[in-house]
This record gives C-alpha cells, structure tokens and sequence, in this order.
C-alpha cells in the first residue's frame, strides 16, 4: 500500500473570521520584516473570497491582484490598504515588545537667542 499526499493548502482550512484573524495575527508575529508571511497570509485569505469581485472592490485586475501577493509580489501600502479593506480588515501597527519604550521622542529645545 503507498501513502498518497495531498498538496497542503492553508486556504483548505479558513473557514471563519477568527480564522482569518488567527491567520493573519500569526503571520504577523512570524513575518522576518520582509513582507513574505504576510503577503502570503492575505493571498490565502483572498482565495477564500471571490477573487473577481475582490478585484472590481480594489480598483485591480485580477492579474494585478495575483501578483501583488504572489511569492515574488511586492506590493505598495496603497495595494495592501485596498485589499485589507476590501476583505473587511482594517492594516494596524503595533509597539514591538519594549523597542518603542526605548525610542526617545523628538528634541522639543527652543532655539536659543543670541
């Protein structure tokens, strides 16, 4: 008897909205800065929905949706807002740990007169 395997597909297994957010807030949590687990997040998540009607809501093609979030997809913050939007997310930022502590704010020093 051989073992037979299927192609994993994580859209397979996003079925509700605490999925969907479960989803993205690991890939967020798991992303090396780059992008690449976030990207491929939302392409899991936008195969769930209908691909056609998720393009006429961002203003893209569907070519052009594709490829923002293929492997080798790059897409602009303006991209990621219309498709967090059109999926009904809304696209936050966060303090890391204690790094934003560690920020010091702005010198506020009036010049001094001479």
């Amino acid at each position: 008897m051989t073992e037979q395997y299927r192609k994993f597909d994580a859209a397979d297994y996003i079925r509700t909205e605490e999925d969907v957010r479960g989803l993205l807030r690991a890939a967020a949590d798991e992303d090396p800065g780059d992008g690449a687990v976030i990207r491929a997040a939302l392409k899991h998540v936008a195969r769930t929905q209908n691909m056609s009607a998720l393009a006429r809501d961002t203003g893209l093609n569907r070519g052009n949706l594709y490829e923002a979030l293929s492997e080798g997809g790059n897409p602009t913050l303006a991209t990621l807002l219309k498709i967090t939007n059109a999926l009904g997310l809304r696209l936050s930022l966060e303090p890391v740990g204690d790094r934003a502590l560690d920020a010091q704010p702005a010198s506020t020093a009036t010049p001094q007169q001479g």
